[in-house]
């Protein structure tokens, strides 16, 4: 077994158009070009002198449609992502010879490189990809950001950049809900509906025995959500409390067809010895194949200790990663002779947030420990 690479970050262009491909860019400028000198040409047009308001109406100029078609159709074939075919949504990374992926594809592709224990390529030129060889276009982002698309709802065009704020706050066909819905009420319309939904909504004029079960539901679900906080601030009594940042490294099996897992160098809380091993899948065979991912650790005590030592424990992120884990407290009677905890999952929200640490060199975390006094 041998270490693989520490973990690197991403790498980011002191100039955000220098590595964008000539080709894209050319396409860009002259799509715009086009487009500016249509606005400029209708502008020359609508000039003149003030309308005689005595005189007919007159027929407006238009920019044939198909023009504006082919416009943005050639933008959308030049800056849509190599691998889904689709424009990005968030970040835009390139490779060296300039070909664009999204975010989310490239983030699976260097999962799905670590998995198979392949180098990362491009899926257009299949030159080496990675954290540090690939830089963000940020260029290519202004663009994307500036294009228009639809309104799911009101099916108006609006830059995609003021899409999320148009279908949250202003659009009037968005989809919300009563203000009642906190006793019962469970209507979902378009926002233009609502006030006149609430003025007839029949929730606010329940009894009071049908208004205390409803809230007898929801102190359930509150009493649920809270027992973890209480759990922990509970932990925070104790007399030995622990923790240390950890780092899991990746390595594979000895096996004919190895796995891929993670483990992390031994350290030392409450005065013992430990380490963290952690598989991908339940070491299923070919998790690249699965759409689903997940990841489960275990804790496993290295110290030789003369009694039971009983601990609780939990993982968190680390103070410079953004992965989202929702804590869970697990708990184990450490002895000689059951010195290993079940493999239990990493509580993350879901594969993406999988993939983003498995295309990390190394996956860093928090640990706590809290051993329960006798």
């Amino acid at each position: 077994m041998s270490s693989l690479e520490e973990r690197d970050g991403v790498a980011a262009p002191g100039s955000s158009s220098a590595g964008m491909g000539v080709g894209a860019v050319g396409a860009a400028v002259e799509a715009v070009a086009g487009i500016a000198a249509m606005q400029e040409e209708v502008g020359i047009r609508r000039e003149g002198p003030e309308p005689d308001p005595d005189e007919p109406p007159k027929k407006r100029v238009r920019v044939p449609d198909g023009e504006s078609g082919k416009l943005e159709e050639r933008l959308y074939s030049v800056l849509c992502c190599t691998v889904c075919i689709d424009l990005p949504k968030a970040s835009v990374y390139q490779c060296s010879n300039g070909h664009l992926m999204c975010a989310g594809c490239f983030i699976h592709l260097l999962a799905d490189s670590r998995l198979k224990e392949e180098q990362a390529t491009c899926p257009n030129c299949r030159c080496e990809i990675s954290k540090n060889l690939c830089c963000r276009n940020l260029a290519v982002e202004k663009a994307v950001s500036e294009l228009p698309t639809e309104c799911a709802y009101c099916t108006k065009q609006f830059p995609r950049s003021s899409l999320e704020r148009h279908q949250k706050e202003d659009c009037q066909d968005r989809v919300t809900q009563c203000k009642y819905k906190r006793i019962g009420c469970p209507w979902k319309g378009p926002f233009q509906e609502l006030p006149a939904h609430e003025s007839e909504c029949s929730h606010p004029t329940k009894t009071g025995t049908e208004l205390m079960g409803i809230l007898g539901d929801m102190d359930q679900s509150h009493r649920r959500d809270m027992q973890l906080y209480n759990s922990i601030f509970g932990l925070l009594c104790y007399e030995k409390i622990g923790f240390t940042e950890v780092q899991f490294r990746p390595y594979r099996t000895d096996d004919f067809i190895t796995r891929l897992y993670y483990e992390t160098p031994r350290f030392t809380v409450l005065n013992q010895t430990w380490v963290l091993k952690a598989r991908v899948n339940d070491s299923e065979r070919n998790p690249n194949l699965s759409c689903k991912r997940t990841l489960s650790f275990q804790l496993i005590l290295k110290s030789k200790v003369n009694s039971a030592l009983e601990c609780s424990f939990l993982l968190l992120k680390g103070p410079y990663d953004d992965v989202r884990i929702k804590p869970v407290i697990h708990h184990h009677s450490f002895c000689n002779d059951a010195n290993e905890t079940e493999y239990v999952p990493l509580p993350i929200s879901d594969s993406v947030e999988c993939n983003k640490l498995l295309a990390a060199k190394n996956i860093n975390l928090r640990l706590f420990i809290f051993q329960v006094q006798k």
